[in-house]
C-alpha cells in the first residue's frame, strides 16, 4: 500500500488519532504539572515523613517502564475491585510517570534560587507556605520552562501507552498497529505517525523557546 493510498483509506483515522494524542497529552501534562508541584512541596517542607514520602514516590515512578505500569493498572487493578476505562489508564500512567521527572525538574529549579532570597524572606516572618507561594514556586516555574517543555514532549510520547491497549478511538502509535494487522503498508504507516509527533514536538519547542526567552530568570 503507497502513501496515496494509505492516506485516502485511512487519512480521517490518522486526523482523529492525531488529535486524540492531542487531547491526551494536553489534560496529561496540566495533571503532570499540579502534581509535580505538589510533590515537590512535600519534598521541601520542614515535616520529614512528608520529606520521605516525596522522594519514595520520585525514586519509584522515575523507575517503573510505563508499559509495565499500564499492564498493572489495566490487568491488575480489576483484580482489586478497581477497574477503570483504557483512556483514564494511560493518562493516570502518564501523569504518575510524568510528575516523577517534573518535580526533578522543580527541584532544579528550586536549587538556583539564592539562600539569602529564603532568608529575607523569613526575616520579614512570611511562613513555608508563603515563601512557596511568593518566592520559590514563581521562580522555579521561571527557571524550569525549557525543562518543562521537554517534559511536553516527554509526556506526548508516553501516550504511545495507548497502544498497549484496545483504545477507542486510537492514538498515533496505537493506530499504526491497527492498520498493519489489516494491511501490508509497511514503513509508511510509521512514517506519518512520526510525522505527528516530530510537528508537534518541533511546535512544542519552538513555543516553550519563546516562552522562556520572555520569563527566564537573569543571574
Amino acid at each position: 500500500m503507497g502513501l496515496s493510498e494509505l492516506l485516502s483509506t485511512y487519512g480521517p483515522n490518522y486526523l482523529t488519532a492525531l488529535l486524540t494524542t492531542w487531547r491526551i497529552t494536553a489534560v496529561s501534562f496540566v495533571l503532570v504539572m499540579a502534581l509535580s508541584i505538589l510533590i515537590t512541596v512535600l519534598r521541601v517542607c520542614p515535616f520529614k515523613p512528608l520529606r520521605v514520602f516525596g522522594d519514595f514516590y520520585v525514586q519509584v515512578f522515575r523507575n517503573i517502564p510505563g508499559a509495565v505500569l499500564i499492564l498493572i493498572v489495566v490487568y491488575a487493578l480489576p483484580h482489586l475491585k478497581l477497574v477503570l476505562d483504557y483512556e483514564p489508564s494511560v493518562v493516570l500512567c502518564t501523569v504518575l510517570l510524568g510528575a516523577s521527572f517534573g518535580s526533578e525538574n522543580f527541584m532544579t529549579g528550586i536549587n538556583t534560587i539564592g539562600v539569602g532570597q529564603i532568608e529575607a524572606a523569613r526575616s520579614i516572618g512570611l511562613s513555608f507556605t508563603q515563601i512557596l507561594r511568593h518566592v520559590v514556586i514563581p521562580q522555579a516555574l521561571r527557571s524550569t520552562v525549557l525543562p518543562m517543555t521537554n517534559l511536553f514532549i516527554a509526556v506526548m510520547l508516553t501516550t504511545a501507552l495507548g497502544s498497549q491497549v484496545p483504545m477507542t478511538p486510537q492514538e498515533l502509535t496505537g493506530l499504526v498497529s491497527y492498520i498493519n494487522t489489516r494491511e501490508s503498508a509497511g514503513v509508511v504507516t510509521f512514517a506519518l505517525s512520526a510525522c505527528g509527533y516530530i510537528g508537534t514536538a518541533l511546535v512544542a519547542g519552538f513555543v516553550g523557546n519563546k516562552i522562556d526567552q520572555k520569563v527566564r530568570v537573569m543571574r
